[in-house]
């Protein structure tokens, strides 16, 4: 069951997470998504896997946008609530939200869906959640083919919740739910893939 499958802790991290090395590392998916992201004034934004917020206070002040935010971890969430006071952000799992459908513009998931071990029931609801002709934005990490595939079979010999794909694989992963590809972006180790809700 995927409940039963480990994952990192980042509650223990969740108030040193923005100027740790982990927090460091996210710049640059940071940089690469939001130059990626076709903001628009008004736009209802929902960042899954949100952590300390970064993300959404980043678009925020490019533009008046509607920021929701979803994590499963309470310190991470306590921790965007105080980056973005003005946001609807909330403790929740990804695969099953609280939010009606067709509700959002733009949903983004940065440095996370390699978490997600549902990644089925994320693509389900991700359709379900999106605006006809609405975008998902996945910033993930960029393996070679060999290490990708030695990862994977690590986080799986170990039960740990998380694998790694390319552009290609996750255009399959959303491909039978309503999704087109609509490209992707390259900086080094951070990719970002997008797709389209037809």
């Amino acid at each position: 069951m995927h409940k039963d499958k480990k994952d990192y802790n980042f509650d223990k991290m969740a108030a040193k997470y923005d100027n740790g090395i982990e927090g460091r590392m996210s710049e640059r998916f940071y940089r690469l998504l939001l130059a990626e992201v076709e903001l628009f004034p008004g736009a209802n934004v929902l960042d899954v896997g949100c952590g300390t917020g970064t993300v959404l206070r980043k678009m925020a002040d490019t533009y008046p946008i509607n920021g929701y935010g979803i994590d499963m971890t309470e310190n991470m969430i306590a921790e965007a609530q105080k980056k973005c006071p003005d946001m609807h952000i909330q403790v929740c799992r990804c695969e099953s939200t609280p939010f009606e459908s067709q509700t959002f513009d733009i949903i983004t998931a940065c440095m996370a869906y390699h978490h997600f071990a549902d990644k089925k029931g994320v693509a389900i609801e991700a359709a379900r959640l999106l605006k006809p002709g609405g975008h998902l934005y996945i910033a993930d990490p960029r393996f070679p083919f060999v290490i990708r595939k030695f990862l994977n079979g690590v986080f799986r010999l170990v039960n740990v919740a998380g694998s790694f794909y390319n552009p290609e694989e996750i255009h399959e992963h959303f491909g039978e739910y309503g999704f087109t590809a609509s490209g992707f972006a390259f900086d080094g180790y951070a990719q970002v893939v997008k797709l389209k809700r037809v």
